[in-house]
């Protein structure tokens, strides 16, 4: 390779990492913007309670999909860990739900707070051929209603949490 076309390579390299650098950098500080203007709507989550009765779901494994604003499935939330994606274990109290997540705080979802319960085909950017997402609808502190994903391990196990006397 001669000394110009190693010139022109490098600059056209250097170019390029720039600009993939000005796209990463927009792209958080759009997701930061976005977490900015949703924080009046959510709020502070439920605290967790300090004791629970015996479980009336057992504990489900799977993988918490994330959080949207209700009714629109693609308006995920950005505040805290909301809207990460992780591994997560659902469980259902008499006093609500709780969802375990690996690598992230833990969602208290208070049964009073809860309007509905039901699988869908996709939320926040998990879409599926199948209903195999659960989407659990609940009404946060401040009033805003948002639906929280979460697909299990086992799709079978899903049935479960949707009956009518699950709500």
């Amino acid at each position: 390779m001669n000394t110009p076309t190693l010139v022109a390579s490098m600059v056209m390299a250097a170019v390029l990492v720039l600009l993939i650098a000005l796209v990463i950098r927009q792209l958080t500080r759009g997701w930061l913007h976005r977490a900015q203007r949703q924080m009046v709507l959510i709020g502070r989550l439920p605290a967790l309670p300090d004791s629970v009765g015996p479980a009336i779901i057992s504990a489900t494994k799977g993988l918490y999909v994330g959080s949207t604003l209700a009714p629109s499935w693609l308006d995920r939330i950005a505040v805290g860990d909301l809207g990460d994606r992780g591994k997560a274990t659902l469980t259902r109290y008499p006093e609500g739900i709780m969802v375990q997540r690996s690598g992230a705080t833990p969602i208290w979802i208070p049964d009073e707070s809860i309007t509905a319960i039901r699988t869908e085909r996709g939320i926040a950017g998990k879409a599926l051929t199948h209903d195999g997402i659960l989407a659990i609808r609940w009404r946060l502190p401040s009033g805003t209603e948002i639906d929280t994903g979460f697909r299990g391990d086992d799709r079978r196990e899903l049935a479960q949490w949707v009956t009518e006397d699950a709500v």
